[in-house]
């Protein structure tokens, strides 16, 4: 591990046998970037990040991987968006994609092979979610995967709720010449959301999960802003038509996850330079909808680990 100065700012960068890792472990806990070589002159980006970004609002940079936390997506109290309600009955503002994009991290480990930081709560946090609890992020890197966990421990008396995610900015195409039209995704959820007006989550139309292979063409415009739910394999995959270089997405440990935990495919356009495939607890709204939220029960910690492969 060394730091480095990328886009203005000192990072830190990894390498781990053909893989080299860029993250930012101190704002955000970002991963701001994967690529590996295949030799001297051959490289693939994994995970996106623009050339040209404003490091000064780098939470709302698209590409890296955004921590989500303490809810992923958008939330709503009584059909306004930007709030929810507690458990305790409070009204409360709540940033989409919660605040852990936006504050700063104390590394409590950093060796050769990843980092270990725990969020420093900023003044919003306060006001977004009124209990004593420690939030911590590790990364692990390996040769061609990385193991990312979100671990959440509860300092107070009652349980805290939580339902947090991954969003994964990967890049789309990584071909010379290939277009969207050229990948697929393996993707077998039997059921699928759109997010309402108002937060709640709308049923998918006619969605079927087709069957027996459950593929998708990342072309699909259907695809993009879509919540699977009821996973029927903790491996996701993505990538060419022909089944090579495949692109793993592994949550958790179950060979079948819980059923409200979340997949979401989405994307800025259908051109866009990147592909989001998001791990995510349950899906958006979960403090409204009850889908998907999660307790940590006092003096005890929860965690939500995902791998990605491209073994």
């Amino acid at each position: 591990m060394r730091e480095i100065q990328f886009q203005g700012k000192t990072m830190k960068e990894w390498t781990v046998g053909p893989s080299r890792f860029v993250a930012w472990p101190e704002q955000g806990a970002r991963l701001i970037a994967w690529d590996v070589s295949y030799g001297r002159d051959t490289k693939r980006d994994v995970i996106f990040w623009p050339e040209q970004a404003d490091m000064t609002k780098s939470h709302t940079v698209r590409g890296g991987n955004p921590i989500l936390f303490p809810f992923c997506g958008r939330t709503y109290c009584d059909g306004e968006m930007g709030f929810w309600r507690t458990p305790e009955g409070e009204r409360r503002p709540m940033p989409m994609h919660g605040f852990a994009r936006e504050c700063a991290f104390a590394m409590e480990e950093m060796d050769e092979r990843g980092f270990l930081g725990r969020m420093i709560p900023s003044p919003i946090v306060a006001e977004s979610y009124p209990y004593p609890f420690e939030f911590r992020v590790r990364y692990a890197f390996g040769e061609l995967s990385l193991v990312v966990t979100l671990s959440l421990k509860n300092l107070g008396t009652t349980p805290i709720p939580w339902s947090a995610g991954h969003h994964f900015y990967f890049t789309m195409p990584w071909h010379a010449g290939a277009t969207r039209g050229d990948y697929r995704i393996l993707l077998p959820a039997k059921k699928a959301f759109n997010r309402a007006a108002d937060g709640s989550l709308a049923p998918v139309k006619d969605y079927a999960m087709p069957k027996p292979d459950a593929v998708f063409p990342l072309n699909d415009a259907g695809l993009l802003d879509r919540i699977h739910t009821h996973l029927q394999s903790n491996d996701i995959r993505f990538g060419p038509k022909n089944g090579e270089q495949d692109v793993r997405v592994i949550i958790g440990d179950a060979a079948r996850p819980t059923p409200n935990t979340a997949l979401v495919t989405w994307s800025e356009s259908e051109t866009a330079p990147f592909y989001c495939v998001e791990p995510w607890m349950g899906p958006p709204n979960s403090p409204s909808t009850k889908v998907g939220l999660h307790f940590v029960n006092p003096g005890e910690t929860a965690e939500f680990v995902v791998k990605v492969s491209l073994e």
